[in-house]
């Protein structure tokens, strides 16, 4: 069943870490109560440690702002609109953070096949075969006969074509390998 929400549906939460906050959009428990996939968005608006999330894939999309480095054992650049994979259960720090960020993320549980984000903008848009079709509007626009806003989200969206502001479009495998 398609599902929109929109910013007043998600749930403000402090970080796993306590040094800031993130919004939780949607998410899916494990059979052991902890996070089989995740959808959320933070703010990231100084250097500092990023939480640890065992078991867990991420990846992260900065949606406004600057980008900025998470540094480690290994060094990843967040830059705008340009998703990325990391392991989530490495310790990593933001850096050279040089105002605020909004990123978005999506948290799956290392069992699952890694989902697919990508940016588009005025194109039909289609699920890979065993995919939930989500979509993050990153402004005002129209998705097949649904008008979305800002940071609204689709969660199993039909097939469809994007007209209007970029969104993200994540491809979400729920059947574990």
């Amino acid at each position: 069943m398609t599902r929109h929400l929109t910013p007043a549906d998600y749930i403000k939460m402090p970080w796993a870490n306590g040094r800031g906050t993130t919004t939780e959009i949607l998410r899916k428990t494990a059979p052991d109560g902890g996070i089989l996939w995740r959808f959320s968005m933070a703010t990231v608006s100084e250097n500092g440690a990023f939480s640890c999330f065992p078991d867990i894939e991420r990846n992260l999309t900065v949606i406004d702002g600057p980008g900025f480095d998470l540094v480690g054992n290994t060094q990843y650049h967040a830059a705008l609109l340009q998703p990325f994979a990391f392991p989530g259960d490495i310790a990593l720090a933001a850096q050279n953070v040089i105002g605020t960020a909004v990123d978005f993320n999506v948290m799956t549980h290392r069992s699952l096949p890694r989902p697919k984000v990508e940016l588009a903008e005025n194109v039909a848009i289609s699920a890979l075969p065993g995919a939930a079709l989500c979509l993050l509007a990153l402004g005002r626009s129209r998705y097949g006969e649904t008008t979305l806003a800002r940071h609204d989200f689709v969660w199993n969206a039909p097939n469809a074509a994007l007209q209007g502001a970029a969104a993200l479009v994540i491809h979400l495998f729920e059947v574990a390998t």
